[in-house]
């Protein structure tokens, strides 16, 4: 941190008697030659004793690794203490370490999450010669009975978990701060209770938080050296940015938010490029586009290929049929192996009965007797036709037999794409329809409905066609169960069969049964539906005679993009509540957690949450760094200069840097329309404990007395006199010295008993939670009750 502003510390004083006060001594100013012979006999004297103290701090720093030695050992035994404990599933390994099983199987699923924090998994246990037998199936089941290699899978995540630590310090000394503020600034992410806890299982926030801390590491390297552009280290510095924002990004979608806080200032910088009046003189337009290109080129394209080759890698390893088919095409399908649509599709015929399914909510197209009622609650008319309706189970009241439009001769003439059909309901022996009317709760979409087979053959029967579009089919393919997914579009309205799962169910007249109507836009995925079975096909049939399949190739873009439709999709539909679910404004305050995993013989529990104290700490940092930014403005509007311009500077642009990743990675949230959580906050925890040291140091920063004496009137004085080059020596060196030489000649006492006293809170916090972050030991009553600060939902608190 740039040294504290010397008009604001050592603001002089005019005393009565004519004198002005200056850092407790009081000096005559009428008369110059006393203050002017000792300034000009030893101000070279103190100016070379200040900057060669400056410069022995940085060359030696010597401190700054034997704390980061001491921070990085203690990182490792806080996240590897105990990480055999629980011997059981916890929480979300139930999804991760299931993943890392299925890896290890190279068995396809489906998850909403990039591939790449994943992968670290598998390779964990592929790395201790795991087969991934163990499916994680319910929380509590046992890895010992299992002989699951579970302390291997954990301490990936455990290691990334205290690397993070270390870096979050190596950011502040690479940024020029103090000692002290580099200890606070790790110490918040150090002795906090969710980053220990989120790191010790099978998750993968230990992941996403370590590459986002190393994204913000690398591109201060990659800024330090911006006066040296393209040598190798900038170059080195500017593709390990872009690296480590891609991991980031291919581990969460979140780390899309790394990328903007990362994309601010790269875009400012090239906006300061293209100046003309910039000091180190103007950038060629040519030689801007270099500039421009280098940062596209390690910035955009080197982590966008990336983040393929990582699904590259997921396609490969994932061969085999598994329980993430059903998410994806027929075509994708019918490149794994061991498929189970393409052993079981069967080729439909004209009127053979068949169930049809809706390829998202999986509810069957069904009919029964029960009609529509003539008046819907909100007033408007319905036709009063028979209700056709989405139901979940098998019943016998799914069948429709497809019908041709037009008369065929003999049987066994196949269904085929872009055929238009007629669906008669077996039952009610009724045939499926849509009209111009609106449906029971979408006023703007067309109801389904079924009518007798009179109407259907006489004045209705152009309400009863429909068209047969086989999704990515070619013309004439063959309609087949399972492995072609549809949409039935009624020809006369052009509007497709179609439910959601954000529909509410029908009202009690409906039993509570799903809404089938037709919606005009026919791209929605939501339109597709599947046949699940064909139901009465003779076992000597020829349709069930099979050749052994053939598993197909699909080229990787298709795949990647038709993978990632699904994750975009399935990502936003995570929207039903959850227990332990909580809101953006709750996290800063940390007004709950999240029960991670509880054995009642011995009163043990985890339950994920931060260490009050420094979440409160780092907080309320956030609140005064946002005052001095006002107060600041407010004072250079008043012309009241508060900062030297070095020192604000870097209050805005380094100390603001660290501000934009905290809301980068924070506001976001706000708009979610998905389920959150407590962790969703600790990319943007670690910003706010980079913030809290830098915003100490600013607070607490004293100017070292030797440059004290030194004001800016006695500055002004030598000027006037003979020693005007001394003293523009000495006020270059007082404003324009490098950070950390600055920082090397200040008094940091009481930058360091604040570091102190918040190291101390933080590590009382870190230990009187501490059992609720390792599961062990069992808390009484009393002491789980002392524990429910914010009256967290903890449990055996009674």
């Amino acid at each position: 941190m740039s040294t504290s502003p010397q008009g604001v510390r050592q603001r002089q004083k005019e005393a009565p008697n004519g004198k002005k006060r200056t850092g407790g001594t009081t000096m005559p100013t009428t008369d110059g030659s006393s203050d002017g012979s000792l300034m000009n006999g030893n101000m070279g004297e103190k100016i070379e004793q200040v900057k060669q103290k400056g410069k022995e701090v940085v060359q030696r720093d010597w401190d700054y690794k034997l704390a980061l030695a001491i921070i990085t050992v203690l990182a490792f035994v806080t996240r590897f203490w105990g990480i055999s404990h629980p011997n059981q599933v916890v929480f979300d390994e139930v999804h991760f370490g299931k993943f890392a099983s299925y890896y290890l199987q190279r068995t396809y699923f489906f998850d909403v999450h990039p591939p790449f924090g994943k992968l670290l998994f598998a390779l964990a246990g592929w790395l201790v010669g795991y087969d991934g037998s163990f499916l994680f199936e319910n929380i509590g089941d046992s890895y010992v009975t299992n002989k699951v290699p579970y302390v291997a899978y954990r301490s990936m995540p455990a290691l990334m978990g205290a690397l993070t630590v270390s870096v979050v310090f190596w950011i502040m000394w690479e940024s020029g701060y103090s000692l002290p503020a580099c200890i606070v600034a790790a110490a918040i992410v150090l002795f906090d209770n969710a980053h220990i806890g989120q790191t010790r299982l099978i998750l993968l926030d230990a992941t996403l938080v370590l590459f986002m801390a190393l994204s913000v590491l690398s591109y201060i390297r990659f800024y330090k050296l911006r006066h040296e552009p393209f040598t190798r280290k900038w170059w080195k510095w500017l593709l390990l940015t872009g690296i480590n924002m891609s991991s980031v990004i291919s581990t969460k979608y979140v780390g899309a938010f790394t990328f903007f806080s990362i994309g601010v200032p790269v875009a400012i910088d090239l906006w300061d490029l293209l100046d003309i009046n910039r000091k180190q003189g103007p950038l060629s337009l040519p030689d801007f586009g270099k500039h421009l290109a280098a940062r596209i080129i390690g910035l955009i394209v080197v982590p966008f290929m990336m983040y393929l080759f990582w699904f590259q890698v997921h396609f490969a390893i994932l061969s085999r049929s598994g329980p993430g088919d059903d998410f994806m095409t027929p075509e994708f399908q019918e490149t794994l192996s061991d498929n189970l649509m393409t052993q079981q599709a069967v080729g439909i015929d004209y009127f053979d009965n068949i169930a049809m399914r809706h390829k998202e909510t999986k509810v069957y197209l069904h009919s029964h007797v029960d009609h529509y009622p003539l008046r819907y609650d909100d007033g408007r008319i319905s036709s009063q036709g028979q209700q056709v309706t989405g139901y979940p189970h098998n019943d016998t009241n799914n069948l429709w037999q497809i019908i041709p439009s037009e008369a065929l001769e003999g049987v066994g003439h196949h269904v085929k794409n872009g055929d238009t059909v007629r669906f008669r309901h077996l039952i009610t022996d009724t045939w499926l329809l849509s009209h111009d009317v609106a449906s029971p709760s979408m006023p703007t979409n067309q109801e389904f409905s079924t009518v007798p087979v009179d109407d259907a053959n006489g004045p209705r029967y152009n309400d009863t066609l429909f068209e047969l579009r086989i999704e990515n089919g070619k013309a004439a393919q063959e309609f087949k169960t399972l492995a072609s997914h549809f949409k039935l579009v009624h020809v006369p309205t052009k509007v497709a069969m179609w439910t959601h799962h954000t529909l509410a169910p029908l009202p009690e007249w409906g039993f509570k049964q799903a809404e089938i109507n037709g919606n005009k836009n026919l791209q929605q995925s939501s339109n597709i539906w599947f046949v699940e079975e064909v139901p009465g096909i003779a076992v000597d049939s020829a349709r069930l005679i099979k050749e052994e399949p053939k598993t197909k190739s699909m080229p990787f873009l298709k795949k990647y993009f038709e993978l990632q439709r699904a994750m975009f999709f399935h990502n936003n539909a995570l929207t039903s509540s959850h227990p332990y679910a909580s809101f953006p404004i709750q996290w800063p305050f940390l007004l709950r957690g999240v029960s991670f995993w509880t054995e009642n013989d011995t009163r043990q529990q985890i339950y994920f949450l931060g260490n009050p104290v420094g979440w409160w700490f780092a907080s309320c940092i956030l609140a005064v760094f946002a005052g001095i930014l006002l107060a600041d403005q407010v004072s250079v509007r008043r012309g009241v200069d508060a900062l030297d311009s070095r020192t604000r500077a870097r209050l805005y642009n380094s100390t603001g840097f660290f501000l934009l990743l905290w809301a980068a990675h924070y506001a976001p949230f706000f708009i979610m329309g998905r389920q959150l959580f407590l962790h969703h906050y600790l990319p943007a925890h670690l910003a706010s404990a980079l913030v809290a040291g830098a915003v100490v140091e600013f607070i607490t920063n004293i100017e070292p007395p030797e440059l004290a004496t030194f004001t800016e009137a006695q500055l002004l004085e030598a000027k006037r006199g003979s020693t005007r080059t001394q003293a523009t020596q000495a006020e270059r060196v007082l404003r324009s010295r490098p950070i950390r030489e600055r920082v090397g000649g200040q008094s940091l006492l009481v930058t360091w008993a604040a570091a102190g006293v918040i190291v101390a809170g933080l590590v009382g916090g870190f230990l009187f939670f501490a059992p609720l972050t390792y599961g062990r030991p069992g808390l009484s009553v009393e002491q789980v009750t002392a524990r429910k600060w914010l009256n967290y939902d903890l449990h055996f608190a009674k």
